[in-house]
């Protein structure tokens, strides 16, 4: 039996419907590890990189997912190996993608797509032999879209959208070391619970406060004239593939 439950987005009521038992069939490791998205019109594009910051002065974060694995004995739980950066420190980790929640929604603007979500939990652990390591946990929400085909993929039907968002994690990161806890958030153009860092309205606006917590480089490589002094360096920086 299919339950049918009530979101709100926007003042506006959205009916959803579970879709827990089909999203088991399918490999969505793509939503998490995808170069590339589909956005309207059928154009292709890079997909950016996640927006991330850790602790109480938003220092700026970063993640990349290199791979992510369905578990063949859960197929509501996927395999990720990735890497983290904070300023110049680059660590590896390992750990676990577990869905718990996934809905589709009942009306779209989209005829013969099915858009839906999933929500779940996370826990990845850092490489204990490298310096300022931890565990990070927390839950997550992905949004995805199936085809008239039956393919699933990353929704970036609404991308040009006033604040369009995807793939977003919320937790917390905890030293190997200290057994302390700092807030450590990302997504994908935007971040979740970022309000003191994130003044923009439409997209990512970083607060100016936090210019020196790693965020001076992505003001200048995206918030100027591509002709400002300075600007065409910073936006090489913020493509560079730190984790290669």
């Amino acid at each position: 039996m299919l339950f049918t439950v009530s979101l709100t987005a926007n003042g506006k009521v959205i009916n959803t419907s579970d879709f827990i038992t089909e999203i088991k069939e399918y490999d969505i490791s793509d939503l998490w590890t995808a170069d590339k998205i589909k956005i309207e019109n059928e154009k292709e594009i890079d997909k950016s990189e996640p927006l991330g910051y850790i602790g109480d002065s938003y220092q700026r974060f970063y993640i990349h997912f290199i791979s992510a694995i369905k578990n063949p004995n859960n197929k509501l739980q996927y395999f990720i190996y990735g890497k983290t950066k904070v300023k110049e420190n680059v660590c590896t980790f390992q750990g676990t993608i577990t869905i718990i929640e996934s809905r589709t929604y009942d009306e779209t603007d989209f005829p013969d797509i099915k858009q839906g979500y999933v929500k779940g939990s996370y826990e990845f652990f850092e490489d204990s032999d490298q310096s300022g390591t931890g565990v990070f946990k927390g839950t997550f929400q992905s949004e995805f879209y199936i085809d008239k085909s039956g393919v699933i993929a990353y929704d970036a039907l609404m991308f040009g959208a006033d604040g369009y968002k995807n793939n977003q994690f919320e937790g917390t990161w905890i030293s190997y070391l200290s057994g302390k806890s700092k807030k450590c958030n990302w997504g994908e153009y935007r971040i979740p619970d970022s309000y003191e860092l994130d003044r923009g309205a439409g997209e990512f606006f970083p607060n100016p406060t936090y210019s020196d917590f790693g965020w001076l480089n992505y003001e200048l490589a995206w918030l100027y004239d591509i002709n400002n002094p300075g600007t065409k360096e910073a936006r090489l920086k913020e493509k560079e593939e730190w984790w290669k």
